[in-house]
């Protein structure tokens, strides 16, 4: 439904300025963002690419506006994650507060919501430390290339160990290896997810556990992001001439997309492995190469 409503106002053009990010352009960015945040392909590395190939040079030339979607784009996202998995998240936090009411861990889901709380710490300490590097060093079309294919086979070879394990057989050393291994996805081109999904599948966690976990981690990483985000860049700052109808749009097309990519991705891999998402990073990171070999593009966005 949410998907719909974002076409429909990118059609009407409700709150759409001339000269600014359109509107449809913003649906596109926001369906990137709710596939691509969710399945292991990197969310990050798609957003610079498609304006990339599609020449759609807004956002770079205007860091504020991008800024500003960028946290309307994350808020779809979560949005997304938080309905689909709100009875989790509900009855998760409910068994942290009782844990630390009785200082003890007595149950697997007190764990589990432990496992959550202890991986989120690597991610946060940094994004915190490294965002800045990242926004000056990294980013560009031939490392985001890189990136995809290294981070993909990577994928691979973890893919190939045993399913033994479920979320319930979780311990916090190994939520910390998932979290720490989740800062590398700083670099776009890596995949929060992916990596997360590598981790847990490297440790011989089932699919469809490695998935859950990475989506559930994705809450208090993208919540903090978007409050503190939100926060300095929308309510501290001033938000750019012409965002009502892109932020509107590309909010309700991440959420949509986001629920779909969720749906599907837990169904798939019931019954497949990973390798499907390896491929498309390889052609991806192979495609982009060949373009700029080829001087379609330039290396550097």
């Amino acid at each position: 439904m949410a998907l719909i409503v974002a076409a429909l106002l990118a059609l009407l053009g409700v709150g759409e300025v001339a000269g600014v990010l359109s509107n449809w352009q913003a649906f596109v960015l926001g369906v990137v963002q709710g596939f691509t945040e969710l399945l292991p392909i990197s969310s990050s590395g798609h957003l610079i690419l498609v304006p990339w190939l599609g020449d759609w040079t807004y956002l770079e030339q205007h860091p504020d506006f991008n800024k500003t979607f960028d946290v309307a784009l994350h808020l779809g996202t979560l949005i997304a994650v938080v309905a689909y998995f709100w009875d989790d998240i509900v009855a998760l936090v409910a068994a942290w507060f009782r844990s630390v009411r009785h200082r003890s861990i007595r149950t697997v889901e007190e764990r589990t919501a432990w496992c959550v709380f202890a991986a989120t710490i690597p991610a946060a300490i940094a994004g915190a430390v490294g965002e800045s590097f990242v926004e000056e060093r990294l980013g560009e079309p031939w490392q985001i290339a890189i990136f995809l294919a290294v981070f993909g086979v990577l994928l691979w070879l973890a893919d190939r160990r045993p399913q033994e394990k479920k979320i319930a057989d979780l311990s916090l050393g190994q939520a910390i290896a998932i979290g720490a291994a989740q800062a590398v996805a700083l670099a776009p081109g890596v995949s929060r997810s992916g990596i997360t999904i590598t981790m847990a599948r490297a440790l011989r966690f089932d699919r469809d556990a490695a998935a859950r976990f990475s989506f559930l981690l994705l809450v208090p990483v993208v919540l903090g992001a978007v409050l503190y985000k939100g926060l300095t860049d929308v309510v501290l700052g001033e938000l750019p001439d012409g965002w009502v109808g892109p932020f509107l749009v590309g909010t309700l097309a991440a959420a949509g997309s986001g629920l779909i990519a969720i749906e599907a991705l837990l169904g798939y891999v019931r019954r497949h492995n990973y390798s499907v998402f390896v491929v498309y990073r390889l052609i991806v990171a192979a495609i982009i190469l060949l373009l700029i070999a080829t001087g379609v593009r330039e290396a550097t966005f």
